[in-house]
C-alpha cells in the first residue's frame, strides 16, 4: 500500500464532516475528485473503508483504522510543519551558546531572559567551553555561539565584537600594593593569585601580563564563583584580576581596592562567534544587540 498524508486527510475529513460534500469543501476539492481518492485507497487496501448507503458516512472496521492512524499522525505532521515555517521565518531554531569566558556566566544571564521572552520558540542551552575546543564545536555545528575573546583566523567563523573590557587588579583595603597608582608584571612576585578553575590560556592575568614578563605567582588558587573569589580578597587570602564589568556588576565596597595593569592599563574585547553567514540571522542579530545593550548597562552602572 502506498498511503499518503492526503490519504489520512480526507479519511479524518469524511469522519467528521459525515459527508463526502462537506469532506471536499473543507479539503478544498470536488466531490468527484473525493470519491475518486477513496477508491483508490480501497483499490489498494483490498478492503472497504465506508459502510455503503449509510447516511452518515460510517466507518467500516478497516477505515476506523486508518482513523485512527490519522488522528497519532496528522498532528505530528502539522507540529513539524509549524516547526518548519518558523525556521524559515526565523522565529524558531536553535541557540546553543559555548563560554569561554568564566566570568561570563554572570553577564550573559540577564541577556538570555530577555532573549527568551522575545524568542520563546528557540531551543536555548548553554555550555561552559572550557570543557571542551569550543571553536571545533562550532565548525562541527554542536553549538551556534561561542563567546570568546580570542578572535582566530578562520574563513569559516566569524567574530562579531560585542564590548571592551579592562581587567583591573583587585585587593584587599590596606594590602601592601594599594598605595600603588598601577600594578605591574613584577608586582604579583611572591602573591597568591586567586583565579576561575580555567586554562592560563584563557585567563587574560596569564597572556597580557604574567606569562610574556616571565613571572611566576607564589600560589594560584582557583575558585569557582566571583563573590567567592572577592570575599577571600577582602579576607587578604591573596589577590585577583577580573574584568571591570564583572566589579561593576558586584559593586566592590570599602574591603577592597582596584587598580590599574600597567600604566595605560589593559585592554580586551569580548566576541560572538558564528558559522560565516549566521550572524545575520534575525534571533542571532538579536542576541548580539542584547549582550552590547547589557554591557552599556554595566558601564552606566558604575557611574552612577
Amino acid at each position: 500500500m502506498h498511503i499518503e498524508f492526503r490519504h489520512l486527510r480526507t479519511i479524518k475529513a469524511i469522519h467528521d464532516t459525515g459527508g463526502l460534500a462537506r469532506a471536499a469543501d473543507r479539503l478544498g476539492i470536488t466531490q468527484s475528485a473525493l470519491s475518486h481518492q477513496i477508491r483508490g485507497i480501497e483499490d489498494q487496501a483490498g478492503v472497504e473503508l465506508f459502510v455503503r448507503r449509510s447516511k452518515p458516512m460510517k466507518l467500516s472496521a478497516a477505515g476506523r483504522r486508518l482513523l485512527e492512524a490519522a488522528e497519532r499522525i496528522l498532528p505530528m505532521v502539522d507540529d513539524i510543519e509549524a516547526e518548519f515555517a518558523g525556521l524559515r521565518t526565523g522565529r524558531a531554531g536553535r541557540l546553543h551558546i559555548a563560554i569561554e569566558c568564566h566570568a561570563c556566566f554572570e553577564w550573559l544571564l540577564p541577556v538570555l531572559e530577555q532573549f527568551r521572552r522575545a524568542w520563546p520558540e528557540i531551543d536555548i542551552d548553554i555550555r561552559p567551553g572550557r570543557a571542551f575546543d569550543a571553536l571545533a564545536a562550532l565548525r562541527r555545528e554542536e553549538v551556534d555561539v561561542v563567546i570568546s575573546s580570542d578572535p582566530e583566523e578562520d574563513a569559516e567563523t566569524v567574530f562579531t565584537p560585542l564590548f571592551d573590557y579592562e581587567p583591573v587588579f583587585v585587593a584587599g583595603a590596606g594590602h601592601r600594593l594599594a598605595g600603588k597608582p598601577f600594578v605591574t608584571a613584577e608586582d604579583f612576585r611572591g602573591e597568591t593569585l586567586i583565579c576561575y578553575p580555567v586554562d592560563r590560556s584563557r585567563l587574560d592575568v596569564f597572556t597580557e601580563l604574567l606569562t610574556p614578563a616571565g613571572v611566576e605567582p607564589a600560589v594560584i588558587r582557583r575558585v569557582e564563583l566571583t563573590a567567592v573569589i572577592l570575599l577571600l580578597v577582602a579576607s587578604h587570602r591573596g589577590v585577583t584580576v577580573l574584568p571591570d564589568w564583572v566589579l561593576r556588576g558586584i559593586r566592590t565596597g570599602a574591603d577592597h581596592v582596584t587598580r590599574r595593569i600597567t600604566e595605560g592599563g589593559l585592554t580586551r574585547r569580548l566576541y560572538a562567534a558564528t558559522r560565516a553567514g549566521e550572524e545575520s540571522r534575525p534571533f542571532m542579530a538579536h542576541l548580539i544587540r542584547l549582550a552590547r545593550q547589557e554591557a552599556v548597562k554595566l558601564q552606566r552602572t558604575s557611574e552612577v
